[in-house]
């Protein structure tokens, strides 16, 4: 299996983002992390790969509190 490039783009720049980087910006584990991108409506699936669209989830947590 390849391993997907690293994009040289900050967290905040970027549209899509992995689960990893997700736990990181939500400081959470990845349960956690999961379920609040699927709350929000933010999941991306590309083949096997997951992605979050970062604005769904800032916009989510914004409404949330």
């Amino acid at each position: 299996m390849r391993k997907t490039t690293e994009s040289q783009l900050e967290l905040k720049h970027r549209m899509l983002i992995s689960t990893a980087d997700l736990q990181e910006l939500l400081s959470c584990g990845r349960s956690t992390t999961v379920k609040i991108g699927t709350e929000a409506g933010a999941k991306v699936q590309i083949g096997k790969r997951v992605l979050w669209n970062r604005e769904k989830i800032q916009k989510y947590l914004n409404e949330r509190s």
